[in-house]
């Protein structure tokens, strides 16, 4: 079994006035709040307890969108992070949660779209050796941690924000880790910054031959919402495929529905909360046996 963590503190600066009150993950992205997206992530790679990591500020409204997550067939918990110390620092936040188990941790503004990647997180979280990254080619590299690789898509070495990129493969916000993260990550020293790097934590499965790469090629979307524009264009992004197929991306409901986490009478206690909505409306149409 492996256990999620949703990083989702901080106070959103680079979108303040925007988030001078609210956590930027409950921002929309579209027609649902931003933390649905993360969420909707873990549940396709058949992870069902939860860690959302937020700041004390922000707690209590997230517990009122989401609760225990039992709505979805989730068991979700919650930790607080006031001072944000680097991406690694939440497997010493989450460690009592984590503690003997396989994780995944997914930054909480990272959004995934493509077809069968629920195939490509279903194989990464059942592999319990080491350590798997997801890679996505982007045309500014010295922006994110940069993978090289080699011939055969073996990984050779693992830069933050390098200057000069040995590659054009990013790092995503979504990685998952064996049962030793966290003692590895009590390991590491502060960098520059004063923060536990994730990079110096995947340097580290990759020092012991345990890091696996996955690359999301052509045909998928990787996006972020950490600045007005990206989170404009996410919404947009959304709203065109949505508009297009007819069909929802990170709808709890659904993805929980056909999981069979949650049974019919679950989901109309779900419509009934989303009444005159068109969101309502799309959980409904679940219920008809021919919607795919």
């Amino acid at each position: 079994m492996r256990k999620g963590i949703i990083l989702a503190g901080g106070y959103g600066t680079r979108l303040r006035p925007a988030t001078s009150i609210i956590s930027k993950h409950l921002l929309p992205i579209y027609d649902k709040p931003m933390i649905y997206y993360p969420l909707s992530t873990l549940m396709l790679a058949n992870i069902r307890e939860i860690l959302i990591i937020t700041t004390d500020r922000d707690v209590e409204l997230f517990k009122n969108l989401i609760g225990n997550g039992s709505q979805w067939g989730l068991e979700i918990h919650y930790a607080i992070q006031n001072e944000p110390n680097g991406l690694a620092e939440a497997f010493i936040v989450g460690e009592n949660f984590i503690k003997g188990y396989s994780s995944a941790l997914i930054l909480g503004d990272n959004i995934f779209y493509g077809h069968d990647f629920h195939l490509i997180l279903e194989n990464a979280s059942k592999s319990k050796k080491g350590a798997s990254v997801i890679a996505y080619r982007v045309k500014n590299p010295s922006e994110y941690g940069v993978i090289e690789l080699s011939s055969d898509l073996k990984p050779i070495k693992v830069e933050e924000k390098p200057i000069k990129p040995a590659s054009n493969y990013a790092i995503t916000g979504l990685y998952f880790y064996n049962e030793d993260a966290v003692e590895y990550v009590k390991e590491l020293k502060p960098s520059k910054r004063g923060e536990l790097e994730i990079t110096d934590l995947n340097n580290e499965y990759l020092k012991k031959n345990q890091l696996n790469v996955l690359i999301m090629k052509r045909g998928y979307a990787w996006l972020d919402a950490g600045t007005h524009e990206s989170l404009i264009n996410a919404g947009q992004f959304v709203h065109t495929i949505e508009n297009r197929q007819g069909q929802k991306i990170a709808c709890l409901e659904e993805i929980a529905f056909r999981k069979k986490w949650i049974d019919e009478n679950s989901l109309l206690k779900s419509i009934n909360n989303y009444l005159h909505t068109e969101y309502g409306e799309y959980i409904s149409s679940l219920l008809d046996n021919n919607s795919v």
